[in-house]
């Protein structure tokens, strides 16, 4: 196994690691939408979080060798599924043509109190 470390998305909060490879698989820890130079929560709707939960979750990804095209599934928290439709807006931007298994679950809360977190599963490129 290897841990995914990279400086392009938010370093873990907690006692985790970005994710991890093993295999041709990559696993990454759920993102959320924080400025990986700041740590700042970026944005205040649903649409400016997601998408800088995917972009955070994209980095992840490219560190451990993987895409978004490769992505087999994704976990994604909703701490609203008022916010579904909004959600997926922006996830479509993201992950085009074949996408991946999706399960989408609404949560109490989230970490910092953010609207979503995204995990996925991928395989390497």
């Amino acid at each position: 196994m290897k841990k995914i470390e990279t400086s392009n998305a938010p370093g873990a909060i907690g006692p985790y690691s970005q994710g991890m490879v093993t295999g041709r698989l990559v696993f990454t820890s759920g993102q959320i939408p924080l400025d990986p130079a700041t740590g700042a929560i970026v944005g205040e709707t649903i649409e400016a979080q997601s998408e800088q939960a995917l972009k955070n979750l994209q980095a992840v990804l490219e560190a451990g060798g993987a895409a978004l095209s490769t992505v087999i599934k994704t976990t994604c928290f909703l701490s609203d599924m008022g916010n579904f439709a909004a959600f997926n807006a922006v996830y479509a931007k993201f992950f085009t043509g074949d996408c991946p298994a999706r399960s989408c679950v609404a949560v109490r809360t989230l970490p910092k109190n953010v609207l979503v977190e995204v995990e996925a599963i991928a395989e390497t490129l």
